[in-house]
């Protein structure tokens, strides 16, 4: 299954509701088209049928590898540079570690307030236990450039603003850090799928991402890492798995690290996500990430522009030049999560992040100018009418 980049949306190719307008595949992807049986496959066909022996004869143990060449071309790096599996957090961990290790004499770990709040909890915590020193600066983004000195280890960034949809400059800031002689990490969380990513052209040591909002991996489907590969063979991971070892159906007790990104590897891979994950990335093959991202623009600035015109009361906090923007549109409000919850009664589905934003993400595959415009027209009746005054809106749920 593949998509004409010259024919945005396709939302046909996704499992989404007449009638709904979703604006929160920066949350959580929709699933492609063919998910469940994809699922159902896995248990009737390979785990029933073959049990044990998938391994081998379905390619199981081979996911983690075989999926993150799915993925190399739409991160911009080479085949085989991938491993993936576990959790961002996690691979967070795992390649955070290695690049301090990389600059020993460094104690500066260089990010910015815009990160999102895990990176910093495992930031922090990896950096507590090491016990040497370290320091976590936390900087505002837009004075991340300037702090970037020789006194910094690692500079550990979010490309894109979860919140704010703000996207850093990833060639200025890699190559100044380079200049100074730091290690460079990049989250994709908000970025891979979403706009084009040249992360081997620019030269950074590091990224990691998650697949469950614009590559359509399902919840908690597996997390990616990539490691330079002129990098990765004097690495020793600070996770070492049974799976990361050089040769771990032998069960030698002392590790071996594998070649190459491999190494990354912790456990048993999550099968049933990865199948899920594989069939939803056969959709990129013909994307050009460039012309999607173009349309993204379209998308947001037409939703700026009607949100100017008939919501007014509500404040852009997103940047104003779409250049400077991942593909979402955030706004603030005193009443953000009342007006997101009518919006969701209404099939307008967007996001509230703390203190007060609305969040809506706008994915060109299955979001078209049509459904932008009745969007923004659906919450302009919800301002005018004071739907989100009612009660039932008020009290915040578990998950906001």
């Amino acid at each position: 299954m593949t998509i004409d980049h010259r024919d945005f949306p396709r939302r046909h190719l996704f499992d989404l509701a007449k009638g709904l307008i979703y604006l929160d595949g920066n949350s959580l992807g929709p699933p492609v088209k063919g998910s469940e049986d994809i699922a159902y496959s896995v248990i009737d066909s390979e785990w029933k049928k073959e049990l044990i022996s998938a391994w081998n004869t379905c390619g199981w143990i081979e996911l983690p590898h075989t999926v993150g060449n799915l993925l190399a071309p739409i991160i911009g790096v080479s085949l085989d540079t991938i491993s993936m599996g576990d959790t961002l957090s996690v691979k967070l961990f795992q390649v955070l570690a290695a690049a301090v290790e990389m600059r020993p004499k460094r104690k500066v770990v260089l990010t910015d307030s815009g990160n999102f709040p895990s990176d910093l909890y495992i930031a922090n915590g990896l950096l507590d236990t090491l016990g040497r020193g370290h320091q976590l600066k936390i900087t505002k983004p837009d004075q991340v450039i300037k702090k970037i000195n020789d006194e910094v280890a690692v500079v550990c960034l979010t490309h894109v603003d979860y919140r704010t949809g703000r996207k850093h400059d990833m060639a200025e800031i890699t190559t100044r850090a380079h200049e100074c002689g730091s290690v460079v990490i990049w989250d994709l969380a908000h970025s891979a799928g979403a706009l084009p990513l040249e992360l081997e052209t620019i030269q950074a040591e590091f990224a990691v991402g998650c697949t469950y909002k614009y590559l359509n991996g399902g919840p908690g489907a597996p997390a990616f890492v990539y490691v330079r590969p002129d990098l990765v063979s004097s690495i020793q991971p600070v996770m070492p798995g049974w799976l990361g070892h050089k040769k771990p159906f032998s069960m030698d007790i002392r590790y071996t690290p594998a070649k190459g990104v491999g190494r990354f590897r912790i456990g048993t891979p999550s099968v049933i996500q990865f199948k899920i994950l594989e069939h939803a990335l056969a959709l990129w093959k013909n994307v050009d990430l460039y012309k999607l991202y173009d349309q993204s623009v379209v998308l947001s600035e037409l939703f700026i522009a009607e949100m100017k015109a008939r919501c007014p009361s509500l404040e852009l906090i997103s940047p104003s030049n779409p250049t400077q923007r991942g593909s979402q549109v955030s706004f603030a409000s005193k009443h953000a999560y009342p007006l997101i919850q009518s919006l969701i009664d209404r099939k307008v589905i967007g996001d509230f992040r703390e203190p007060n934003i609305l969040r809506f993400g706008l994915a060109p595959l299955y979001v078209d100018e049509n459904q932008v415009i009745a969007a923004v027209q659906i919450l302009e009746q919800v301002i005018n009418e004071r739907v989100w005054q009612q009660d039932k809106y008020q009290t915040k749920k578990k998950v906001t």
